[in-house]
Formats: C-alpha cells, structure tokens, sequence
C-alpha cells in the first residue's frame, strides 16, 4: 500500500517508518545465514541481542506489538502473530514488509483517529512500562528500528573482525 488517503502527521510518521525500516533492509540484505545466525554479542543477558538473527526477530515482534497497541487502544482484541527465527534473511524482509502494511492498513481504517492526547488516562501504557499516545508510539517504532539498525550494523562489524 502507498498511504492512499493518509495526510498530515500520519503520512509523515508512515513515511519514516518506512525509510527506516528500507535503512534496515539496505543493512541485512546482503546477509548470509552464518552471518545472520552467528552469535555477536557473548556478553548480553538479553536474549533479544545475541545474534542479527535474535534482534531481527524481536524488531518484528516489537513492530507488530505497537499497531497491537494501538488497536487494542480503540477497544479491538487483537493479539500480535506469535514470534518466529529464520536462518535466512529473505523472511525477515518479508515480515518487516508485512509489520509496516498491517500498520498502515491501521491507520487507512482509523483515518479519524486522534494521535496526539495531552490526557494521561487516554494514553497507551506499554508492558515496559512507559505511557505514550499514538503519535508517540509512532516515533517510539521508527527509533525503534534506527537503533537495532545500528546494533546490527555493529554486530556485522564485529563478525568481519572475526
């Protein structure tokens, strides 16, 4: 889909969701399945940062969860999809793809929606804790990717040292 009929603050935000997640694909793309699943990072305790292929699939978790968010927001009960590893990078292209449509396709069925709400008791608590309206929880998915992008891009450095 292209946004058909999103303006303003919703085009923008879209827009940037998918710059950064084209950014990430530009980064993965030319990823082989060694690379994709080797462990990079021996020391964290998260299990979401030890290789590309863990961050990958939480970034596609993550995405997913803030359009679950949101839905569940407008009173929908909605479950994010249950979360999958690939060896290969193809498939996680093909979800990120997926993640941006669904919450595009979000946003073309709520055209009305209020993305901005200055009322702490109309906002969308987060289970990591945190209060955000929609155009907040937009934001927080477009850094969302810039900074596992980043990650990424430090983990494949550090594999070519290797």
């Amino acid at each position: 889909m292209t946004q058909t009929g999103l303006q303003g603050s919703v085009r923008a935000l879209l827009s940037e969701y998918r710059k950064a997640i084209d950014a990430l694909f530009q980064v993965i793309t030319p990823l082989q399945s060694e690379a994709l699943c080797a462990k990079a990072d021996i020391y964290t305790k998260d299990p979401d940062c030890v290789s590309i292929q863990t961050v990958l699939t939480h970034v596609v978790s993550s995405g997913y969860g803030y359009t679950v968010y949101m839905e569940k927001h407008m009173g929908m009960s909605t479950e994010r999809p249950e979360r999958k590893a690939f060896t290969e990078v193809a498939p996680y292209i093909e979800q990120l793809n997926n993640v941006y449509e669904y919450c595009e396709n979000f946003f073309i069925h709520h055209p009305d929606i209020v993305i901005e709400e200055n009322d702490p008791a109309k906002k969308i608590w987060t289970n990591w804790g945190q209060q955000y309206d929609i155009d907040q929880l937009m934001e927080h998915a477009i850094v969302h990717i810039l900074r596992h992008r980043r990650q990424i891009e430090g983990f494949i450095a550090t594999l070519n040292k290797g």
